[in-house]
């Protein structure tokens, strides 16, 4: 089996002028940038625009690109300042999208689907600032050092900060659960709330 080409050599690739193996990059980091996008903005036509937006400014910008830099730390620092370019644009009562996530397969129950609504719903209402390191550690499965590089901060803020969003977000579940707050709809593909004092590799 012919070992897949590294992101990095293919981001070079695209800086050196050979634009189509961008194609090879959209194509490996659609879906991870969507479900990143939607688990923030709970909206999913915005969130298509935006992975549309970091792959154009991805080609606009590709001159900025250095050899050595990890493609996806680069590529998420683009996709933070884009979602941060569209919320300055984007008027406060822009309702949620309700179905949040892309196809996934059917769940096992009702109860894990019931389970699945409430984690987003939950996810949904905690400040964005925590609602964002928890995605990238829990549901983009980025390290923490990454996580550090991208925020500008120590990688033992990282942890405190995942820590704390990881408390509040258990919080406003076990709330939510207790009032009985699932929608109609409710959120598919959301996985499950990660274990009290999971830890994550560095």
């Amino acid at each position: 089996m012919t070992k897949p080409v590294p992101d990095e050599e293919l981001m070079l690739l695209v800086r050196n002028g050979e634009c189509d193996m961008l194609g090879v990059l959209f194509d490996r980091y659609q879906t991870p940038l969507f479900n990143f996008y939607c688990k923030l903005t709970g909206n999913r036509a915005a969130s298509e625009d935006l992975v549309q937006e970091v792959f154009f400014r991805i080609l606009k910008y590709r001159q900025s690109y250095r050899p050595g830099t990890a493609f996806r730390s680069w590529m998420y620092q683009i996709a933070r300042n884009t979602r941060l370019d569209q919320a300055r644009k984007q008027r406060p009562e822009t309702e949620l999208d309700t179905e949040l996530a892309p196809p996934a397969p059917p769940a096992d129950s009702a109860q894990q689907e019931q389970q699945a609504a409430l984690l987003h719903r939950a996810l949904l209402q905690m400040p964005e600032e925590k609602r964002e390191v928890l995605v990238l550690s829990r549901f983009q499965d980025m390290k923490y050092n990454e996580i550090a590089q991208l925020l500008g901060c120590e990688v033992g803020a990282v942890k405190v900060r995942v820590h704390r969003a990881l408390q509040e977000l258990r919080e406003i579940y076990a709330r939510l659960e207790r009032s009985g707050a699932v929608g109609e709809k409710g959120f598919s593909g959301a996985g499950n709330v990660p274990p009290r004092g999971a830890g994550h590799g560095m």
